[in-house]
């Protein structure tokens, strides 16, 4: 490992995303409540939470927001229950009703919280976004990855979709022995996620619509993708769009266009690259998106995978994903995606 891929292990460990350290609150309510006096909070639209790093806990069928802390992750619905706090206890309340009560729970939970933290190995995670209104995604959206597969650069962002029957989580994996189709193959992506309604904004006011971002693999299947002009049929298989661990929150990432982007297969490197060589930036892809249809909040948005995919191999270079392959997608600050197929 040479010292560069040392410094980007660090960059994405998410140490300096856990905004709360030790048993001190880091932010008071005060302190939030100015922050938050943005522009979302003058609109009525509810008040985004700020300097978190969130992730979803799934116990059976069952998912619980929780909060990456140096205690370990906070049980958020567990903690609401004991302080008696109606503060969110899922992304699709958090997402509808904003913060909430949440800052203030958690700082009660790193006072006098005990017993409220789980460690991070012990629990099972469910995607980060657990039922968005809308996956949009972005093709062809690096330069690099354009030319690699002989296309042109495109003059609008080529726009396609997912469903939430493609989500699926950190350590979790995809059964592509059970799809009917042999070309499998990665596509490391940084993800958007939006925090308020959008509908015509414009590129200098679009990224204080976003939420927060994570890590994404918009997992294709090559050949079912270039059966037709459409490619919907190679994107959408059952649990092809890993999400997370994380959901940092915008305000830990002031600059999404300039973050390194790694995926691994099997522990090599495959793609290496940097949101910066993005066709379009991710105020852009917002802007643009949200002048043809509402975004919510909730809502994701893959921008789009750097040059490495296998499809942009020599065609006798080209040896697709198989089960028994782990694969891990590291974008900067935002940590590390894992997960495996079968």
């Amino acid at each position: 490992m040479n010292c560069d891929r040392r410094t980007f292990l660090k960059q994405v460990g998410v140490g300096s995303a856990a905004a709360f350290v030790g048993s001190k609150p880091v932010i008071s309510t005060a302190q939030a409540d100015k922050m938050n006096a943005g522009k979302g909070a003058k609109s009525g639209a509810p008040v985004m939470p700020k300097q978190m790093t969130l992730l979803t806990m799934r116990s059976g069928e069952e998912y619980t927001l929780g909060v990456r802390l140096e205690k370990g992750i906070l049980d958020v619905r567990k903690a609401a229950k004991f302080f008696k706090s109606g503060a969110p206890a899922t992304t699709d309340d958090l997402f509808r009703r904003g913060d909430q009560g949440l800052t203030e729970l958690i700082n009660k939970a790193l006072s006098r919280g005990k017993g409220l933290f789980v460690e991070e190995s012990r629990i099972e995670f469910g995607p980060c976004v657990t039922n968005p209104g809308k996956i949009i995604c972005v093709g062809l959206n690096y330069v690099k990855h354009a030319r690699e597969t002989n296309n042109p650069i495109p003059k609008f962002p080529i726009l396609f979709n997912k469903y939430n029957n493609t989500l699926n989580s950190h350590n979790g994996t995809i059964r592509v022995s059970g799809i009917p189709a042999e070309q499998f193959d990665y596509e490391s992506e940084l993800v958007i996620v939006m925090g308020r309604r959008a509908a015509g904004v414009s590129e200098a006011e679009a990224l204080s619509y976003v939420f927060g971002y994570c890590n994404g693999n918009d997992f294709s299947v090559r050949d079912l993708q270039m059966r037709s002009s459409q490619w919907m049929i190679g994107k959408t298989c059952d649990g092809c769009a890993p999400i997370g661990p994380y959901l940092v929150t915008a305000d830990q990432v002031p600059d999404p266009d300039n973050l390194k982007i790694e995926c691994t297969v099997n522990g090599k490197v495959r793609q290496s690259s940097n949101t910066g060589d993005m066709v379009f930036n991710c105020a852009q892809i917002i802007s643009y998106t949200s002048n043809l249809m509402t975004l919510e909040p909730g809502d994701i948005i893959f921008t789009g995978t750097p040059e490495g995919v296998i499809a942009g191999y020599p065609k006798e270079k080209q040896v697709w994903l198989k089960p028994g392959d782990k694969i891990t997608t590291a974008i900067e600050k935002l940590g590390e995606l894992k997960f495996s197929l079968t």
